[in-house]
């Protein structure tokens, strides 16, 4: 076996490795996948197949993983009971935040976690500095607010 097959599993392998090291940090189950096209691309390349071979077979099993086993695994996760932790942005929804420059469909500021956030309301109106929100969701960069008595009602 010549040795730039040899290195080239090497790497495939340690880039498995890094991936699976990380999504135990991340639990997205979208990071495993890839170790699984890693793992692919490995054995690829032990058989003997050059770097194209080696990448497309990365690319198709980690794009089959994702689509096909991904949302099995998360709705198997969902069932069991236990809630998944949202996480980033997601986690933010809920959460109370402040305006700081009056929000309204098109534009405004709240602070939340925080940090000053560009911000739009729920519906129409405007919402006044000082009013308490809370965030139904975040869009891009924007948190979408609403007032909280509505969100609470």
């Amino acid at each position: 076996m010549p040795t730039g097959v040899m290195m080239e599993w090497y790497w495939w392998l340690a880039i498995m490795l890094v991936l699976i090291a990380v999504e135990a940090i991340t639990l997205d189950l979208v990071l495993f996948m890839f170790a699984g096209g890693a793992l692919a691309a490995a054995l690829t390349s032990l058989a003997g197949g050059d770097i194209t071979l080696q990448i497309v077979a990365f690319a198709v099993v980690s794009g089959v993983l994702l689509g096909a086993l991904r949302p099995i695994l998360l709705v198997s996760l969902r069932k069991r009971g236990e809630p998944l932790v949202e996480t980033n942005v997601h986690a933010l929804a809920g959460r109370p935040a402040v305006v700081v420059q009056p929000v309204s469909e098109d534009a405004g500021m709240v602070k939340l976690a925080g940090e000053v956030w560009s911000a739009r309301v729920v519906g129409d109106g405007v919402l006044e500095v000082g009013t308490d929100v809370v965030v139904e969701r975040i869009d891009g960069a924007t948190a979408i607010v609403a007032p909280k008595q509505a969100h609470a009602g």
